[in-house]
């Protein structure tokens, strides 16, 4: 087949005990061939090498200063169903966990396909190798991973959840709601349910009591639904429920999480009035698109104006130009970033390396080096693959600790330097992509955007 996507063919050898095991991981999936299993059940083993992963986990929690109560940490990344391929979710979990673990934690990525949306797994160590300092997980650390998440999401051009809207879930919470057995997710849906016909917030208050639960008044109000153990704060399940957002609902505010952002002052994308379903369903959302589209055109051309934008030329040079500065400044964080990788495992290695030589060279001149290797087996294997990483990073001979420490610190300023540019050039570019969308819908002239004549003093 000419036209084959995959057009390397791979072979290699199992002994009859693995061929079984692999038989026995396969008949847990729906895929039956071996080539779509092997394809999907690689394991991109960033810092660890895969064969000896579990050895380098233990050596690093061998050596932690505080080793916590947690050998790992398990963190999942999942995709809106149809919206990326596998192999792009896997480079979206590597950036991931680069960022993220910022390269002090060893972890294993893998990318599942078993479930009708892609979705990550990522393990790492909880004790860090460079400091080997425990890993210390709290809300802090999770929203910090989310909104990392959400970022990198956003730049691949993929949907995220809309923050407020619904907040971040423990794995028992997500577990309950997913069973029906939610108490916020049964709360939530009583609220909305009474909402509607409450006079106030005290009259919201005693329906609920009348469904069966429990309130406790204190500095936030709390219910307790019958069975439950604990209160459930209102506040707690989200920006629409907490008690100023309650008042405001029943008198018939929007809920918070839908009220119109404020204003910046640069250009928004117009409403394609003609072909939005909304706006052919609804009158009353047709005149507000139509109002707000005025608005949005005046946003455009007091930006060309102050920019100095004159022709349909200069708009396309200025797109090509943010475009090209965004990519640049993208091209040399990821060769950063990839710098610090390769120095981050140099360090890794040979730190190990230096620490295991002399159990090393008394394996070497042991008379039973066969005995020798079973009381120090996990220890001959990691110095002899920090040897041959050491050799693949072209580290050899060792580099001094100190000169690798002031590169690793040169390095880790000129990323943060870059990110920060990245940051403002990827903004410059939306604008001007969002001002080459406007423009290009104002020259059609759309009958539902009527630009505002120039003023003049002559009588019509």
């Amino acid at each position: 087949m000419a036209n084959r996507k995959r057009n390397i063919q791979m072979k290699f050898w199992v002994t009859e005990e693995e061929k079984r095991l692999i038989d026995e991981k396969m008949s847990q999936l729906p895929t039956k061939r071996y080539g779509a299993y092997l394809r999907k059940m690689a394991i991109d083993g960033y810092i660890i090498q895969v064969d000896t992963a579990d050895i380098e986990f233990a050596w690093t929690r061998r050596h932690a200063i505080d080793k916590g109560t947690n050998l790992g940490r398990h963190l999942i990344q999942a995709f809106e169903p149809g919206e990326v391929t596998p192999e792009e979710a896997h480079r979206i979990g590597m950036e991931l966990a680069r960022e993220v673990l910022g390269g002090k934690y060893e972890f294993v990525l893998t990318t599942h396909i078993d479930r009708d949306h892609v979705h990550n797994h990522l393990i790492f160590n909880a004790v860090s190798f460079q400091d080997y300092r425990h890993y210390h997980s709290n809300k802090r650390s999770y929203h910090e991973i989310r909104c990392t998440s959400d970022r990198i999401c956003k730049e691949h051009g993929l949907s995220v959840i809309v923050p407020g809207r619904d907040k971040g879930k423990s794995y028992i919470e997500h577990q309950a709601e997913q069973n029906g057995t939610s108490y916020k997710a049964k709360l939530r849906s009583a609220i909305d349910r009474l909402l509607p016909g409450c006079a106030d917030l005290e009259d919201l208050l005693r329906r609920l009591q009348r469904e069966g639960y429990e309130l406790k008044r204190g500095k936030y109000i709390s219910a307790r639904a019958p069975g439950q153990e604990r209160f459930t704060r209102l506040k707690t399940l989200g920006a629409d429920y907490a008690e100023e957002a309650l008042t405001a609902r029943i008198a018939g505010r929007p809920r918070p999480s839908r009220q119109p952002q404020q204003r910046t002052g640069k250009p928004s994308l117009l409403i394609d009035i003609q072909n939005n379903l909304k706006a052919q369903q609804s009158a009353g959302y047709k005149h507000w698109a139509t109002i707000e589209n005025l608005k949005r055109a005046a946003e455009t051309l007091n930006f060309l104006t102050e920019h100095g934008i004159e022709s349909l030329e200069d708009l396309s040079e200025q797109c090509d130009g943010a475009a090209a500065a965004t990519a640049r400044v993208k091209a040399d964080l990821r060769a950063t970033e990839k710098e610090m990788e390769r120095l981050t495992l140099t360090m890794k290695h040979a730190a190990t390396y230096r620490q295991l030589r002399p159990l090393y060279e008394e394996y070497r001149q042991s008379k039973d080096k066969e005995k020798f290797l079973r009381g120090h087996e996990g220890e001959i294997i990691l110095f002899e693959a920090a040897a041959r990483e050491l050799k693949r990073l072209d580290a050899v001979p060792l580099p001094a600790t100190k000169r690798l420490r002031a590169e690793m610190d040169e390095l880790t300023a000129r990323r943060t330097a870059l990110q920060s540019e990245y940051r403002k050039a990827q903004q410059k570019e939306r604008e001007y992509d969002t001002l080459s969308q406007n423009v290009s819908m104002l020259l059609e002239q759309p009958k539902d955007i009527v630009l505002p004549k120039e003023k003049t003093n002559e009588l019509e």
